[in-house]
C-alpha cells in the first residue's frame, strides 16, 4: 500500500515541474468528486469505487481495499466537513481539481484530484495532499 502512495506521489510530483494553465470551473468535474464523497459518507464503497479510474481501480483490485486506503490515509475525504471547489488546472498534461476541505475538526486540506475522462464520464485517477493542513478560523 505504501508503495502504491509512493508511486502516486513521484508521479504528481513530476506534473508539477510543468507549467500549470487555469481551466474555467467544469461542473461535471465537481459533480463526479462531490458524489464520491457523498459515497464515502454513505459508507457506499462500491459507489465510491465506480468514480475511481481504471488505473486506481486495478492498483487497489476492491472497493473494500480502496476504502480502507481513503478511510486511513485520507480521512478528511472519508468523512468530510464543508468542502469548497477551487480553480481547475492542467499541469504537465494533467487536469487536476484543487478541494478545499474543512475537516469536521476544523482543520483545512487543500487537495488535488487528478481526472481523467473516460467513455464512462470523468473519473478520479488520484488525489493528492497539496498544503499542509491549517487550523480553520
Amino acid at each position: 500500500m505504501r508503495r502504491i502512495c509512493l508511486t502516486l506521489t513521484m508521479i504528481w510530483a513530476a506534473a508539477w515541474a510543468f507549467a500549470q494553465e487555469v481551466l474555467p470551473p467544469d461542473p461535471a468535474i465537481e459533480r463526479t468528486i462531490q458524489n464520491q464523497f457523498e459515497a464515502f459518507l454513505a459508507d457506499d464503497l462500491d459507489g465510491a469505487w465506480a468514480y475511481a479510474s481504471p488505473n486506481i481501480q486495478s492498483l487497489f483490485q476492491t472497493p473494500e481495499r480502496f476504502g480502507r486506503m481513503v478511510r486511513d490515509g485520507y480521512p478528511m475525504v472519508w468523512r468530510p466537513g464543508q468542502i469548497d471547489y477551487l480553480d481547475l488546472q492542467t499541469l504537465g498534461g494533467l487536469i487536476v481539481q484543487r478541494v478545499q476541505v474543512t475537516d469536521r475538526q476544523g482543520v483545512v486540506h487543500v487537495l488535488g484530484y487528478q481526472m481523467i475522462e473516460t467513455g464512462a464520464g470523468w473519473q478520479i485517477n488520484g488525489v493528492r495532499l497539496l498544503q499542509a493542513p491549517q487550523v480553520g478560523a
